[in-house]
């Protein structure tokens, strides 16, 4: 019972964490702005779809996963 808790706790605070980058992301620069995100407008229509920070994104939190893992 105490390790769910725990694990609650710890999940808060990715929560938080990610509210808090979502909300300063605007901020930096280079956040949705790489060469392989996609980005088409039409008339009444606009289509982004970050794939290169997608893929960076991804690559980071497999290495931090894999980094806590050997932990």
């Amino acid at each position: 019972m105490q390790m769910s808790g725990k694990a609650l706790i710890v999940f808060g605070a990715v929560l938080i964490c990610l509210g808090v980058l979502l909300t300063v992301a605007h901020k930096c620069p280079l956040f949705g702005k790489f060469p392989g995100d996609v980005l088409i407008r039409k008339n009444n229509f606009t289509l982004y779809f970050p794939f290169a920070t997608s893929l960076i994104a991804s690559v980071i939190l497999s290495l931090v996963f894999w980094l806590w893992s050997r932990r």
